[in-house]
């Protein structure tokens, strides 16, 4: 599932034919800071990516962005868009999260996020660490960072 993944992401680019080996790069934090489905859809595709080609991943869901890491994410706005993008080839966003996940993406759900959105720990996928803000803070510290 991941190698086709990683060719829709554009995983396993190289570095221009000049070695052709695979570049890695600086750690890639991705910051998912609000509820909409486009956001986080984007956010699973550079995460993925990046994976893919081999660099060190933490993505974040902060805010209400942490719907996003739950495990039924159908309360982001938008959430509709998902069968129109699988219908048009896209992948979908549970093959994305699917993906980081298997690649061995660091995700991490913002406690505050959740409590304000009124959910518990339970409600996260399995693979989302509940933590502050200032967890993602310090394993992002040298770290590219996006905000979406």
């Amino acid at each position: 599932m991941t190698a086709g993944i990683a060719s829709q992401t554009g995983g396993g680019q190289t570095d221009g034919g000049q070695t052709g080996e695979v570049q890695t790069g600086r750690s890639l934090a991705i910051l998912i800071a609000g509820p909409e489905y486009e956001r986080a859809h984007h956010a699973f595709v550079l995460a993925a990516g990046a994976l893919a080609l081999g660099r060190r991943v933490i993505l974040f869901g902060g805010g209400a962005g942490v719907l996003a890491l739950c495990r039924d994410w159908s309360g982001l706005v938008g959430a509709s868009h998902d069968e129109t993008f699988r219908a048009r080839g896209v992948a979908g966003l549970e093959t994305l999260r699917l993906a980081v996940f298997e690649l061995g993406g660091e995700v991490l759900a913002c406690e505050a996020g959740l409590r304000a959105a009124g959910l518990d720990e339970e409600a996260l996928c399995p693979e989302a660490t509940l933590c502050g803000v200032t967890r993602f803070l310090e394993r992002s510290a040298d770290a590219q960072i996006l905000s979406l």
